[in-house]
């Protein structure tokens, strides 16, 4: 469940900062990259800041999405 709300919310903030910088200010673009750096840096260190708040609103670590679930056949 984690993984889902994770990427709903990381997807609508790189949605909302290229829209913010397309119709507001170029200078959005850096939230962009912020976002960007933030991803990388955490497939390294394993930590997320993102992942950390969920977790303290209550949200569990696991669970399959359909991205990173087993395909499963039907035999």
């Amino acid at each position: 469940m984690l993984n889902t709300y994770f990427r709903i919310i990381v997807g609508f903030m790189v949605l909302l900062s290229v829209g913010l910088t397309q119709y507001v200010d170029p200078n959005w673009m850096w939230f962009t990259i912020f976002i960007g750096v933030n991803l990388i840096q955490s497939a390294f260190t394993r930590w997320c800041l993102l992942e950390t708040i969920l977790m303290k609103l209550g949200l569990k670590k696991g669970g399959d999405t359909s991205c990173s679930a087993p395909i499963k056949s039907k035999n």
